[in-house]
């Protein structure tokens, strides 16, 4: 499928309704279904996809509205982990989970998402995939010698799933690891375990990082300076950022290190419900503009927008939108 220059996109999750929140609670506390919050689920990923496509997005993600969180969906589905599910009340609440022996090989069934996804839009798809050094970092470890050596099984019971996304027809296949930014000292045996996940994945593959969005909050703070030279060799196409909340000063980490990837710049700050002008995101995309090729951007907001109400994440959207077709225009595009 042939995208515009300077592709839009989500990172990933888009509004979390109030009244999915208290409904998936409800599940929680058993009084409704998994068959009526499956139906739920697949009423309001159609309502999400078709928000993207009238905001005029590019490239169009499920809105990762079946996830509680960034870790549950995973861990649940994770061969060989366990869960005690007593300890969820709250939907956004993690599992309280553990690892006791070897993680054994088997189907998580992610491609049935995006199955779901490609039959309900005609724009390029994305399925976002939390990675295996978030995950890690959530699961208590009774078995493994090391957090590296854990998360290596991790990735490799996922690549095995992310083959099946392509098989299904995934062609963009984002891995989420924003608790590398909690955790740099852990960036050396991080970046070989993306390589493992991504090994022999015939699609392409962007990686997200950010510096956490719990509640709509950042988790951690610092530069993305602990990356490099590091992330150099992640055998990845895309390294999505998120700059407009802090700034672009990293942007300069790319003059100075030439990363082989193209930029995924967050020009949408999603931890203030103030809508952005076109203006404002022009101008963060000319910014961005003036270290990478336009030929080699992405434009997104910096994570993704599950804590913002549901007018202000659509409105900052279009605003994404237009912005881009302003600085398109002044590219002759």
């Amino acid at each position: 499928m042939k995208l515009p220059i300077l592709p839009t996109t989500m990172v990933g999750s888009y509004s979390m309704p109030g009244w999915l929140e208290r409904l998936k609670t409800d599940y929680f506390a058993r009084r409704i279904s998994r068959h009526d919050l499956d139906e739920i689920h697949d009423a309001v990923v159609k309502a999400a996809i078709k928000d993207q496509e009238m905001a005029g997005l590019d490239v169009v993600t499920d809105g990762e509205l079946r996830r509680d969180n960034l870790i549950d969906y995973f861990v649940e589905r994770l061969p060989g982990v366990q869960i005690d599910r007593s300890s969820k009340k709250f939907y956004y609440d993690f599992y309280d989970s553990e690892v006791v022996g070897k993680i054994p090989m088997a189907s998580l069934g992610l491609a049935e998402d995006f199955k779901f996804l490609l039959a309900n839009t005609e724009r390029q798809p994305k399925i976002c995939i939390t990675g295996p050094h978030s995950l890690t970092k959530r699961i208590r470890n009774k078995y493994y010698p090391s957090e590296e050596a854990l998360a290596t099984d991790i990735a490799r019971v996922m690549n095995m799933e992310l083959k099946e996304l392509v098989k299904a027809g995934a062609t963009y296949i984002q891995i989420d690891e924003p608790y590398y930014s909690g955790f740099p000292e852990d960036i050396n045996w991080g970046v070989g375990v993306l390589n493992t996940l991504v090994e022999g994945v015939g699609a392409k593959i962007a990686v997200h990082i950010c510096y956490g969005n719990r509640y709509g909050k950042p988790s951690w703070e610092g530069s993305y300076r602990y990356l490099f030279p590091k992330i150099l060799s992640a055998k990845v196409q895309q390294l999505s950022l998120e700059f407009a909340r802090r700034g672009g000063e990293d942007l300069d980490l790319f003059r100075e290190f030439s990363p082989p990837f193209e930029l995924g710049a967050g020009v949408i700050d999603v931890k203030n419900q103030a809508v952005e002008t076109p203006e404002i995101v022009a101008e963060r995309i000319r910014k961005t503009l003036q270290v990478v090729p336009a030929e080699r951007v992405a434009i997104l907001p910096d994570c993704g927008l599950f804590h913002l109400p549901r007018d202000v994440a659509f409105a900052k959207l279009q605003s994404m939108v237009e912005g881009t077709k302003i600085v398109r225009k002044e590219l002759g595009q």
